[in-house]
């Protein structure tokens, strides 16, 4: 099944249709975050370069969103967030695995301060 899903995002590439990445499940087995990174590496295997991939999860979203105005890429007057990464995803995009920081809302949260937050959601989980 996910070899097919994979061969039917690349024909839909290749045919021009715009396809936007978004790992927002109900399934338990789908954490947002890490699903994200895997589906992007999916995307980059069925053929999308990884600039389209990233192009999925950014740009694509926001003209479908009606949003390309003010969100999608990185801009003076636009809103972002950012992730920096410690690794060019454009030469691999598994690179952005390699989070070294986050800028959203204005603050900045360094690799220890997400670190720290990992540590609390995954204390959090194993409470009964």
């Amino acid at each position: 099944m996910a070899n097919r899903s994979i061969a039917l995002a690349g024909a839909m590439h290749d045919a021009g249709v715009e396809v936007m990445a978004g790992t927002d499940a109900f399934d338990a087995f789908v954490l947002a975050g890490p699903s994200l990174h895997q589906e992007l590496e999916l995307l980059v295997r069925a053929g999308f370069t990884p600039l389209a991939a990233l192009q999925a999860a950014t740009v694509v979203p926001a003209r479908f969103l009606g949003r390309a105005r003010t969100h999608g890429t990185i801009e003076r007057g636009r809103q972002a967030d950012l992730v920096l990464l410690g690794a060019n995803p454009l030469e691999d995009i598994r690179n952005t695995r390699r989070i070294n920081a986050v800028i959203t809302g204005g603050a900045v949260l360094d690799r220890a301060a997400l670190d720290a937050m990992l540590a609390e959601l995954e204390a959090a989980g194993s409470q009964p």
